[in-house]
This record gives C-alpha cells, sequence and structure tokens, in this order.
C-alpha cells in the first residue's frame, strides 16, 4: 500500500495553527474551530485528523456541490484518487469504496446513517462543516451528537464555523475550546452602489426575473470594474432565472460591444449538472480570455473556494425558505440578506490579491439589516427532524438538546403534518411514537408527503406512476419557457397537457420521454429536447430519481410495475400527502355543497376562482396550471406558493371524498336530522365530514346507530313499534293495533278520551320489554326470532299494561258497531274530536243505499248517547216550555223511559208528544231546535264509494242524497251484478227458475252490501195478466212490499180464470150486486178474487207471503187451482151480502135530514167507500172478507141510533178517536197505502171492530178490542 503523504499549503491560516489544532483534537472529545473564510479549515482539518491516526472520518457539507468539490480538492491535495482513500455521497450518489477514511457528504446523509446505526459506530471523527449556517440537519446533528458523545467517548467531533458566534457552539457542547483561525489578510474594498429595489413581486411566481434595475445595477458595477487590473468577478443574485436574465443581459452587452471581447459568463447554482459546475473550478478554454464573471446563488457563500476571484457584486438578495404557521405553506420569497451573508459573500473577493466589493445597495440598507439569517430551524416545518427523532426513539421532541429550541408552532406544524400522513397517531402526545406508515416513512430519505404518496401507490398497484412524478415534484420543471420563445414553448408543452391535472401532464411527458429515448439515439434524444424546449440536463436528473427511488423503495417492497392507465388511482395516492392542500371552490353555500355532494367535481360556475382551503386559507390556481382555464369544484396541490396572493402549483381534480378513508381520525364528523326510515328499518342521519375545515362530504346519509344507539333505540320503539313505520310482518304486533284501536275505540264510544291508551302508553310497554342493544328493525328481527320461542306472549299487549285498573267494559248494546236498516249493515265509528265534522258517531253509507236511507232512525243516535241527545233536546226548548221540564237531565229520563227502546218514527215528534203527556205542557216536534245540537250528538253521513274512498262527509242526509242523486242511480245493481251475473230480469210469466236468493251481499268500500232480488209485478193493459220481473232493491222493506204481488201475479199467470163459467152459474141477484160494485167487469171481479186466494194460500205456505223456491211456488199454485171455483161461488155469495148492506148504508144516510149531523154523515159516507175500493176483496183477504158486511152494517145501526141517543154516540166517537189518534201517531191512515206495516194492518182492522163494539154492539166483535189493546197492537 502507498505510504500516504501529507502537506499543508504555507498560504493558508489553518496551516500555521496546526500543532495547536491537532493538540486540541487529541485532548479533547469536541473541539470548535472559527475561521474565516479562506482560512482553509474545510480541506485541511480531515487530513489533520488522518494525521492523528482516525481511521473513518464523517466530513458534512450542506450542499451537494461543496460535498462534491471538498472531497474533490481534498483528494487533489493527498494525491489519491476520489473515491478511494476520500470519497464522498449526496443523495443518490455513493462514490466511496471500503478504503475510505475520509468521507465528505451532506448533513442528511449523516442524518439518514443514525436510522441504521444510532451511535454511529462506523466513524470515529465527525467534522460538522459550516455549521454557522443553521440548517435544520446540522442543528438535529449538534443535538444528537451532544447525546450521543457520553455514550462515545472514543468518538471526536469538530464543529467549523464562520467567525459567526462560536461561543453558541462552545457552550452546546460543554465549553469545548475555541480555536479562531483567521482568513486571508489581503485588503477588500467595499463600495456600495444603490439601486431602488422594486419589492412588488410579480404575481406570477414562475416568472421570476430582476427588476429592470437590478439589470442596470449589475452592468453598471461590471463597467466599473473594467477599469480595474484583470480579474474574475462573483456575482451574487437570488435564483436560477435572475442568474439566466443576467447571463443574456451581459452577454449581450458583449456581442453590441459595451463589454470588451474575452470575457466569459457562467453560471453556478445548484441544480446545475456537475459538468457545468466543474466548468467553474477548471481553466477555461476560451480563446482570448480576459477575465470570467460567474453568476452564482448563495451556494457560493460558504465552502466553495473559486480561483482567481478578485471581484464580489453582492445583489443583496436570496431566495429564503419560510414557512408561514399560520398559512401552513413553505414560501421562497426573495429576501435581503443578512449582515454575515453579506460579509461571507465580501469574504470570496481578495483571497490571493486585494479585492473589491461592490453591494448593490446602499450602505444604511447594510447596517439596518439583521446581523445572522435565522437559523433554518426557526423558518422551517420540522416534520422531517421530527420523524426521524421519533424513528430513533429519542423521545419528546420539545426536550431535545437543539442548539437554539425551535418555536413550539413549528413542533406543532410538524407533528400536525405526521398526524396528517398517519406517521404518528396524535400531534398532542409528548411522546412521539411512530405508527407502521410513520416507520415506512422513516426508511425513505425524502420529505414526508412525497415519502406518503409513495406508500399509498403500493396499495392501488400504482408505483411506477407515483414514483415518477413525486420525483418529478422533486426536480425543477424540465418545460423550459425561455422570454423570446414562450409562445412556441407553450405550444410543445401544450400536447402533454391533461386537463384535470398537472400530475398526469408530468407522468404524460414522462411516458413521451421514455418512448422516444427507446427509439432514438442518445445525441438525437438530446436535439429532440432542445427542439421541443425540454431541458436535457433536468430530464436526466429526474431519469436518475426515479432509478434511485426504485433502490431505495426496494427495501419496503415497493415493485415498480408496467405501465398502467388510472387517474383516481393516482390521485389518491399523491392525496395521502396532500390531505392539507385540498381546496373547495368558493361557490354559494348551496351550490357548492350541491356540486360536490354529487360529485360534480368537473363541474364549473361563473363565480370567483377563489378556493377555501385547510385552516381557512384562501388560494386561486396559478395562471401557468392546465386547470387555470376551468377550475373545478375541489382540487389538490403540490405546493402553494405565496408570492403577491396565494398560489396553488401543480394542481389535479378530486373528489373530496376521497380524503376521507386517508384521513381517519383527522376527520371531523358532525351528524344532523337523525330519523326513522321506513325503508331502512333504522335511524338515518346527515353526516357532514370536515378535514381541516374542509367540507370533503357535505351531507351524507349514515346508519345513526353507531352514534347514538339509544336514541335510535328510543326512534326504533317509537316509530316502528308504537307507530307501525316498518315491514316487518310480526303476529304480536297485529294483535297490539287491534286492541290500541278497540280501546281507542271503547273511549270515543264513551266520549272519554283519557280512557284511550296513547302512544306514550305504548312506548313505555316496548321500552320495558325490548333489550337495550335493539334499535333497527334488523337486530330487532335476530333477536325476536329467539325470544318468542322462550317467551311468546313478551310484547303482546293486554287491557292492564295499557290502561292498569282503568278497563273499560264495552256494552254492545250502548255502543254498537254496526247499524242494521232494512235489512242493510252499516258499519258505525266514534270519534273524540270536538268541533270536527265527524265528532261523536258517525256511519258509512255506501253510494248504493244511499238514496233508500231515512234520517229518521239515526236521529235517535244510540242508546248510549241518547240520554245526553235528549237533554240537549230538552235545553233548546223556548223558556216558556223549558221551565216545565226541568231538570233537564231528569225529565230526559223520565221521557227514555216511555220512548221505544229502538227507533220508531220521527224522534222529535215522538219526543214532544211524550213530553207533552208527561208534563201537560203543549209542544210540538217545531219547538226543539236541533240546530244548536253539538256535532257529536247529531249522526254524520259518510258517503263511500267501491273502493272505500270518501265521497261525501256531512249531517244533513236529504242535501247527500240530493249531491249523489246521479251517482245512486243503478249502483245497486251493479254491486249486485259484479258477485251475480244475471240476477235482474223482466218479462217474467211463470216460474222458470229453481229458486231466487233471498239477498246478495258484496263488499262496497268496506262494508257488506245487501241487495234484495225481488219479483215485481208490472201493471199491464186491463184484462191482460201482469208481467213479473226481478229487481234488485237495496231494502228488505223494499223486498217485502213488492215480492208477495209478484209471486201472486206468476200464481194468476199459471191458474186458469174461471170467469166465465163462474158468471153463467151465478143468480141473478148475485150478478146484479156483483155490478154495482167498484169493478170494472165480472171477470176483473174474479182476477180479483184469484189474487185474494193465492194470498191467502201463500200465506198459509209462509206467513211473509215470501217465496223463493221452485217447490214453494208450486205449491201455491196447485192449491189455489184446486180450489178457485169453488171460492169464486163463496165470495161471490159473500159480496152479495156486502152490496146489500153496503146498499142499506147509504141508504140510512141519505133518509136522515138533519143539518145537526152533517158531519157525521159525511165521515159515514166517506167511510163506506173507504171500505168499498176498487180491488176490496183482495184488499180485505178472503178470511177477513165475511166482516165487511157487519162492518157495513154497524154503520147502518150506528146511524139509526144517533138521533135517539146523540149523547152516547159522542161519547163513542171519543174513545174512537182516541184509539184513532195512536193509529195515526204510529204513522197510520186511511186508506192503507200498498205494502203497509203488518202492525198497522191488524190495528187498522181492530179499529172496525171497536166501532162495532162502540156503535153496534149487537152485531158482536170478532175479538175483544179496546184503546189499550190496539196501542199494545201498535207496538
Amino acid at each position: 500500500m502507498q505510504t500516504l503523504t501529507i502537506n499543508y499549503p504555507a498560504d493558508l491560516p489553518v496551516s500555521e495553527r496546526r500543532d495547536e489544532i491537532m493538540a486540541a483534537i487529541r485532548d479533547h472529545q469536541v473541539v470548535i474551530i472559527a475561521g474565516a473564510t479562506g482560512s482553509g479549515k474545510t480541506t485541511q482539518i480531515p487530513k489533520m485528523c488522518l494525521e492523528l491516526g482516525r481511521e473513518s472520518i464523517a466530513h458534512t457539507q450542506p450542499r451537494r456541490i461543496a460535498a462534491r468539490a471538498v472531497a474533490e480538492r481534498i483528494a487533489e491535495e493527498l494525491k489519491v484518487d476520489l473515491g478511494s482513500l476520500v470519497g464522498y455521497q449526496v443523495r443518490f450518489t455513493d462514490k466511496v469504496s471500503a478504503e475510505t477514511k475520509v468521507k465528505v457528504m451532506t448533513d442528511g446523509i449523516l442524518l439518514n446513517a443514525m436510522q441504521r446505526n444510532r451511535r454511529l459506530s462506523q466513524y470515529d471523527t465527525i467534522i460538522i462543516d459550516e455549521a454557522h449556517e443553521r440548517s435544520l440537519n446540522i442543528d438535529f446533528l449538534l443535538g444528537y451528537l451532544k447525546q450521543l458523545l457520553p455514550k462515545r467517548p472514543d468518538l471526536k467531533v469538530i464543529v467549523t464555523s464562520a467567525t459567526i458566534d462560536p461561543e453558541s457552539f462552545s457552550k452546546h457542547f460543554n465549553d469545548a475550546p475555541i480555536i479562531e483561525v483567521s482568513g486571508r489578510t489581503f485588503p477588500i474594498e467595499v463600495r456600495y452602489l444603490a439601486t431602488d429595489r422594486d419589492f412588488n413581486d410579480d404575481s406570477d411566481p414562475d416568472v421570476e426575473t430582476t427588476a429592470s434595475d437590478y439589470i442596470d445595477g449589475l452592468i453598471r458595477a461590471l463597467k466599473e470594474l473594467q477599469s480595474e487590473p484583470e480579474g474574475d468577478t462573483l456575482v451574487f443574485l437570488s435564483g436560477e432565472s435572475e442568474i439566466k436574465d443576467a447571463q443574456e443581459a451581459i452577454e449581450g452587452r458583449i456581442t453590441a460591444g459595451t463589454f470588451a471581447k474575452g470575457m466569459e459568463v457562467l453560471p453556478l447554482y445548484g441544480r446545475l449538472s456537475a459538468a457545468d459546475q466543474h466548468r467553474v473550478f477548471e481553466k477555461s478554454k476560451m480563446v482570448g480570455l480576459r477575465r470570467r464573471v460567474i453568476l452564482a446563488t448563495n451556494v457560493a457563500e460558504t465552502s466553495l473556494t473559486i480561483p482567481n476571484i478578485k471581484y464580489v457584486i453582492d445583489a443583496g438578495t436570496a431566495r429564503i425558505s419560510r414557512y408561514s404557521p399560520k398559512a401552513k405553506v413553505q414560501r421562497l420569497p426573495i429576501e435581503a440578506i443578512s449582515k454575515a451573508s453579506a460579509n461571507q459573500r465580501a469574504g470570496r473577493a481578495g483571497r490571493t490579491s486585494p479585492g473589491v466589493v461592490i453591494r448593490l445597495y446602499s450602505e444604511e440598507d447594510f447596517e439596518s439589516r439583521p446581523d445572522f439569517t435565522d437559523p433554518e430551524i426557526l423558518r422551517t416545518n420540522l416534520a422531517s427532524v421530527i420523524l426521524q427523532a421519533a424513528n430513533l426513539g429519542l423521545g419528546d421532541i420539545t426536550e431535545f438538546p437543539f442548539l437554539q429550541a425551535p418555536d413550539a408552532r413549528g413542533v406543532k406544524d410538524g407533528l400536525g403534518l405526521l398526524a396528517e400522513l398517519g406517521a404518528i397517531n396524535s400531534a398532542k402526545d409528548k411522546s412521539v411514537r411512530l405508527t407502521a406508515i410513520g416507520k415506512n416513512l422513516a426508511r425513505l430519505p425524502m420529505e414526508p408527503r412525497f415519502a406518503r404518496m409513495l406508500i399509498e401507490s403500493k396499495n392501488h398497484g400504482l408505483v411506477r406512476e407515483v414514483m415518477v412524478i413525486v420525483a418529478g415534484l422533486t426536480i425543477q420543471d424540465p418545460r423550459e419557457r425561455p422570454l423570446e420563445k414562450r409562445v412556441q414553448a407553450d405550444a410543445a408543452h401544450a400536447r402533454f397537457a391533461d386537463p384535470t391535472s398537472d400530475f398526469l401532464s408530468l407522468l404524460n411527458l414522462w411516458n413521451y420521454l421514455e418512448q422516444q429515448q427507446a427509439k432514438l439515439s442518445s445525441s438525437a434524444f438530446r436535439r429532440l429536447c432542445k427542439g421541443e424546449y425540454l431541458n436535457y440536463l433536468r430530464i436526466r436528473e429526474w431519469q436518475d430519481l426515479v432509478r434511485q427511488l426504485k433502490s431505495i423503495a426496494k427495501p419496503l417492497d415497493l415493485q415498480v410495475g408496467s405501465a398502467k392507465i388510472d387517474p383516481d388511482g393516482i390521485h389518491k395516492s399523491l392525496l395521502s400527502g396532500l390531505l392539507s392542500q385540498i381546496g373547495l371552490r368558493q361557490l354559494s353555500e348551496k351550490k357548492g355543497a350541491d356540486l360536490v355532494k354529487g360529485g360534480a367535481v368537473n363541474k364549473t360556475a361563473k363565480t370567483s376562482n377563489e378556493y377555501l382551503g385547510s385552516n381557512g386559507k384562501k388560494f386561486v390556481i396559478f395562471p401557468g396550471s392546465s386547470l387555470a382555464k376551468k377550475p373545478p369544484a375541489a382540487i389538490m396541490s403540490a405546493e402553494l406558493v405565496e408570492t403577491s396572493r396565494l398560489f396553488a402549483r401543480m394542481n389535479a381534480t378530486i373528489d373530496p371524498a376521497w380524503a376521507e378513508s386517508l384521513a381517519g381520525d383527522l376527520c371531523k364528523r358532525s351528524f344532523s336530522e337523525p330519523h326513522w326510515e321506513k325503508s331502512q328499518g333504522s335511524v338515518v342521519a346527515y353526516e357532514r365530514v370536515m378535514l381541516f375545515g374542509v367540507p370533503i362530504v357535505v351531507s351524507r346519509r349514515m346508519q345513526y346507530s353507531r352514534i347514538d344507539p339509544e336514541l335510535c333505540r328510543e326512534l326504533f320503539i317509537r316509530h316502528a313499534l308504537v307507530q307501525g313505520e316498518w315491514d316487518s310482518k310480526q303476529a304480536f304486533d297485529r294483535d297490539n293495533r287491534a286492541l290500541m284501536k278497540q280501546l281507542e275505540a271503547e273511549a270515543d264510544r264513551a266520549r272519554k278520551p283519557q280512557h284511550s291508551p296513547d302512544e306514550d302508553d305504548a312506548f313505555s310497554f316496548y321500552n320495558s320489554r325490548v333489550p337495550a342493544e335493539i334499535f333497527s328493525t334488523r337486530n330487532f328481527e335476530g333477536w325476536w326470532r329467539k325470544a318468542k320461542h322462550e317467551t311468546p306472549q313478551l310484547l303482546t299487549m293486554t287491557r292492564e299494561d295499557l290502561l292498569g285498573e282503568q278497563i273499560l267494559i264495552e256494552n254492545e248494546h250502548d255502543h254498537p258497531t254496526d247499524w242494521q236498516h232494512n235489512g242493510q249493515q252499516l258499519n258505525l265509528h266514534y270519534r273524540f274530536d270536538p268541533g270536527a265534522m265527524d265528532d261523536g258517531a258517525s256511519v258509512d253509507v255506501p253510494l248504493p243505499l244511499l238514496a233508500a236511507l231515512s234520517a229518521d232512525p239515526f236521529e235517535w243516535l244510540v242508546p248510549g248517547m241518547r240520554l245526553e241527545l235528549v237533554t240537549e233536546l230538552i235545553r233548546s226548548l223556548p223558556k216558556v216550555i223549558r221551565k216545565h221540564v226541568v231538570p233537564a237531565a231528569d225529565w230526559a229520563q223520565k221521557a227514555l223511559n216511555v220512548l221505544p227502546t229502538e227507533p220508531n218514527g220521527n224522534l222529535l215528534t215522538a219526543l214532544a208528544k211524550v213530553l207533552q203527556q208527561l208534563s201537560g205542557t203543549k209542544i210540538s216536534a217545531e219547538d226543539f231546535d236541533f240546530a244548536k245540537l253539538p256535532n257529536s250528538l247529531r249522526m254524520t253521513y259518510r258517503v263511500l264509494d267501491a273502493s272505500g274512498k270518501t265521497l261525501g262527509l256531512g249531517l244533513d242526509l236529504v242535501e247527500l242524497q240530493k249531491k249523489f242523486r246521479d251517482s245512486n242511480r243503478g249502483a245497486v245493481a251493479r254491486v249486485a251484478q259484479r258477485e251475480r251475473s244475471s240476477v235482474e230480469r223482466h218479462g217474467l210469466t211463470s216460474w222458470d227458475f229453481d229458486s231466487l236468493e233471498r239477498s246478495i251481499e258484496s263488499e262496497h268500500g268496506g262494508n257488506k252490501v245487501r241487495a234484495f232480488p225481488t219479483l215485481v209485478a208490472n201493471p199491464t193493459k186491463s184484462g191482460q195478466p201482469a208481467l213479473v220481473s226481478i229487481q234488485l232493491f237495496s231494502t228488505e222493506a223494499e223486498q217485502r212490499r213488492h215480492h208477495r204481488f209478484g209471486v201472486i201475479a206468476l200464481v194468476k199467470a199459471a191458474v186458469a180464470n174461471p170467469a166465465k163459467y163462474v158468471e153463467s152459474h151465478l143468480a141473478q141477484n148475485e150478478k146484479l150486486a156483483i155490478a154495482g160494485l167498484p169493478y170494472p167487469s165480472f171477470s176483473a171481479f174474479i182476477d180479483d178474487v184469484i189474487t185474494a186466494a193465492a194470498d191467502q194460500q201463500l200465506q198459509q205456505v209462509e206467513a211473509s207471503g215470501l217465496i223463493f223456491s221452485r217447490k214453494d211456488f208450486e205449491s201455491v199454485r196447485d192449491a189455489v187451482s184446486a180450489v178457485i171455483v169453488e171460492k169464486c161461488f163463496e165470495v161471490s155469495a159473500t159480496v152479495t151480502k156486502v152490496a146489500v148492506a153496503a146498499r142499506d148504508a147509504n141508504k140510512a144516510v141519505g133518509e136522515i135530514k138533519s143539518f145537526d149531523f152533517l158531519s157525521v154523515l159525511s165521515a159515514e159516507k166517506a167511510h163506506i167507500a173507504e171500505l168499498i175500493t176498487p180491488n176490496f176483496v183482495s184488499q180485505m183477504g178472503l178470511e177477513r172478507l165475511p166482516r165487511l158486511e157487519i162492518y157495513l152494517r154497524a154503520i147502518k145501526q150506528r146511524l139509526e141510533k144517533l138521533v135517539e141517543n146523540s149523547v152516547r154516540d159522542r161519547l163513542s166517537v171519543a174513545e174512537y178517536d182516541q184509539a184513532f189518534g195512536l193509529f195515526a201517531f204510529a204513522g197510520g191512515q186511511l186508506p192503507l197505502p200498498e205494502g203497509a206495516d203488518s202492525k198497522l194492518v191488524a190495528a187498522r182492522w181492530l179499529l172496525e171492530e171497536l166501532r162495532v163494539s162502540l156503535f153496534a154492539q149487537s152485531l158482536g166483535a170478532a175479538e175483544a178490542v179496546s184503546v189499550q189493546r190496539i196501542k199494545k197492537a201498535l207496538g
């Protein structure tokens, strides 16, 4: 092995202090070396450590360019190859070997080494160079080394710094010794050339051109230096764009002849390729070179020694990264540099000879500037450091021994970012513990946001795409836009643009370059890049980054696959690192919610282009973004940069809801409007999800049971079990509802609403039985499926459960559920709702039955309401009458004791008569004010159609009948036809069917409607037999009135008329007597006899006269045929006597001439006419016909006695009038109408028998008769 020879340049100040420095390093664990610019400390200290026998030296530099340059310089002085004894490692470049003893690296590389070896045992010496720059990495290294030194007594630490506050480093390391080394002492002349700087930043953050006065100032300074001796000039500018602008301006003036030929202009900045950077340090190849102008950023302030620099021009500005905790954005504004930085820049002049520094600002401006630049730890997000500290298990970051403790807000923001990325569970815990994601993030030496994107890409199988984008975001945009050719450049780049995503535009560019590079040679590819305004060097750096990322991603199993097209997956992966970079376009609250809620992330609206971001930030899309022309409703942005305003650079359209699963517990959720939904069988609410103050979900339906199961249980019981708002079919539910309905009906009937169970009663019942964990239809059914086998009646209600001791015993008689009317059964309902139309009792009236109803029976109401009804009617009487029947309730009870228990006739008429009888006060029906009755004491009529729909509702039956008169016609037949087709027939002359149903029942609107088939005799021309039809009637009364005559008509049609035979065998006096009766012909008389005979035989078969079978009909027909001739002779003989009696009665009437008895005579004459009427034979019936002679003879006897004893006659008339009054009160009249009630018929003939007993006792009544018997017969 070649012997190492170490020499120290004698012209370097540090060489003069070599022995002192080496002794300090040998005797102390930590040494602070403060040296001015040009002292040689950077290159000579590592050589001294080698001479002391140190075997593994880590030498840190703040910049990659410095690390490479320093390593090259040390290797050159030691006369060894770079990468052997001396090597370097920067991001993604590792030029070291097993022989390497001096490893120059960026401070970030040493930090990463801590993660693999916390004791840094691979190094015995660590040199922290340029510590005065106080970068974040340097501060962290210094703090970590302070903790590590007690554990590594063998470790030597050398901190080198410019002569800027070295005491702070000494104090940090427990008063470590300080050795100050002066710089080269050639005099430096400082000149001030003030320019008026324009502090108004361009609104376009991508246009970083120096203002014209900067260029002018620089040109003036260069002109001034032309008169100075030859030497190179180092110009400090703030950024790459300013360097390009300045280079163009200077070269333009060289061409124009303003500057002498032989001037070479070279740029120097961090992103420049290594080859271009080396041009600064190498001998120029330019022919006729006289002087060089180096245009550099602040990378040339420290570490770098550029040869032959004699002059420095300082613009006095730099882009300084500064984090805003309030806005939570990292800004890169152009700021005035500190005095220390200005002096560092000045120190670059005069290293080899006297120099000149021209500052493009005034001396007053210099004096007003701060002494030092704020340490990076005070102006940056601490997330990376905290992540690494946590990965190293260093505990609470606030307790870490930083040289200068970071701002509490900075720590808070760093923890907040890590929490946002899912690297830690909580930003509030002092002891930071990494999650699985956090541990993976710590293994990736890159910005945590970008690392998070890579990790998420694995879940979507898009590692390649996301890796390309992340690498692209790390470098400067390779798409160049030269000022003079921006239009052409923009046109060339437009084909890569994706209107929804700048990230996809970047990926499109990569895919294009990948395809072209595969097809073209290296030189052709470079020409392609130049022709399409693409920076080849940046593209190469991009490709190198992707290769390096592939390498470092392998331990995390991030496998790069083939190309895929999945925009949503790509954006979801990117969004994982940009959760606090979401923005919603500022629309009206309603419209914005609608757009985001509907997922319409691409819809636009003519409103402000401003976006609402996290924590209330407001920003706009950067004009160069492909989304700027049509801003979407929601975006994510990779970078928020503040110049004149806050711009979002590198954006993509997203669905904000994507962030929910990525953010996890960071989301703040609020819930509103919890409500029961029958279709869901559960409680549903609307969820609003906020992420850092941005509504990523505006209004989403969700199951509320996971939020408040107790409330959900209550709503489930109230709505599903109590109110029945569910689809589950359960036996207990049906039974309970039936019971509730029954109890409610009972309470309504009794008009005692307090006895009706309410929803709270039902809720209490279920609440005490349903388990606490039941809150939806689904889990109820699961529980009940098992529980009902153990306790089947657990959820079945009883009266006692709902009412306790208040159990109503229902009285069906007092409050019936249906009303029988003319054979029809009508449903009754009861309701307690004072003021409502149907308060009280209401009856369902199917439309077909409406016309046949009479209001009289309904006015009586049901028995249970009748006492109150009569009481109120008495109270409605005029005061002059009412005073005789008070108290009203007592008189009402007395009246009810007399009134019939069932409705009979008109209520007001009956009540007036009873009260008159009881009180002796004249009262008529008109005295009652029926209109004063409340609705609850009047029957409400509800007219229903066939579907049960209410057609009309009212208290006035007559009005309803008029209203629905047309609709009612034919309704009964239509109802019946639906059940029994072809029931109605016409033109029957014989019984040609087996039987006729007595009634036909069908459903109509929930009611049972009965129709009554009836044989109806239709009148024909005189002498012609009646035609019979089968018709349907809506009441049984109509059937009773018509059917008997229809049967008789069919019997007559089936029996031969013996008129001629009988007439030929009668005596002359019989013929004359019959001829004097009110029959149009003898044949008509015989026809009436046949009618009477048929009626007699019909009643023998069926007393009501209603027969419906062929058998019964034939029995009647045969019986009539057998006796009809004999009956004709018998009746002829009887009516001959009746005719004689009638003649005698009329004669008696005519013989009395006194006007005193005129009224009696007129009445008796009318009475004879009432007895001898057309068809009187059939009207009286054959059984009663013989008594007609007696009734007529009684008239004669009365008249004969009238003259002799008129007083007695008047007494008899009074008794008769009393009986007739009862008859008339019951609805009777003379003559009785056809089909009159049987009680009235019986009473009518009892009245005749009473006349016989009163006026002609000698003739004898056919039965015992009196007023009381007639009253009894009337019921």
